[in-house]
């Protein structure tokens, strides 16, 4: 009774993990009409691109790809108008991130959180 009691507890434990870092997903009905955008929502949306385009890290990685300015200039120009809207609406939620540094760190403290408290509790862990 005692092994199934302690197998629940970590299969819970295990279960609440992978429900935690699950990612949150957003769903929502999408129009079937085309919005008419003004010019000043396109010109802001511009700036939008622009800006995210010019961060260093973007900037490098398009480097990378063999994508010169001037041919992202031609391709940003020939979006259309909703094209851009929807690209300036997703921008705010990408995240430009490195290699994954944070997750790594995030892991090795919670690994190194677990030892610590199975420590200080007095338990023994043992391999055989």
């Amino acid at each position: 009774m005692k092994k199934l009691k302690a197998v629940l507890v970590w299969y819970l434990v295990v279960a609440m993990f992978f429900i935690a870092i699950t990612p949150r997903c957003f769903a929502a009905f999408s129009p079937s009409e085309v919005i008419a955008l003004s010019q000043g929502e396109r010109s802001q949306d511009l700036q939008k691109v622009q800006k995210f385009l010019e961060s260093k890290m973007v900037r490098e990685r398009l480097r990378e790809l063999s994508f010169t300015p001037e041919e992202i200039q031609l391709k940003l120009g020939g979006l259309s108008d909703p094209q851009v809207h929807q690209l300036a609406l997703h921008l705010d939620e990408m995240k430009i991130s490195g290699d994954g540094g944070e997750i790594i760190i995030i892991l090795l403290l919670i690994a190194i959180l677990i030892v610590l408290i199975i420590y200080l509790s007095g338990h023994r862990v043992v391999v055989k």
